[in-house]
């Protein structure tokens, strides 16, 4: 590679460089502009006050910023356990499916 390829590499790394910073502060500047990055507007209900029903095979994870809720099926087994069965299956130990 002669000095003049170098050259021409660094050249257009930097230019790759400088677009990629230009459009994160433009983008910065455009949802700072348009109000995005503000307050998030206050819900018109307490959410103590919404009561969702319970179910066993429902699991709730709260944290300060975000809410997830995972709905299992009936009769779920997690792919851990699927693929720990079938690898188990080709041991000598007698397993479920062996009785």
């Amino acid at each position: 590679m002669s000095l003049n390829d170098v050259s021409k590499w660094h050249k257009r790394m930097s230019v790759v460089y400088a677009f990629g910073v230009w459009s994160m502060i433009a983008s910065y500047a455009f949802f700072k502009y348009t109000g995005r990055y503000d307050d998030a507007p206050v819900l018109k209900g307490k959410p103590e006050d919404q009561q969702e029903e319970e179910d066993e095979n429902t699991v709730v994870y709260k944290t300060p910023h975000s809410k997830t809720v995972i709905i299992y099926k009936k009769d779920f087994v997690p792919y851990t356990t699927r693929i720990y069965n079938f690898i188990k299956s080709f041991s000598g130990e007698p397993g479920t499916g062996d009785k």
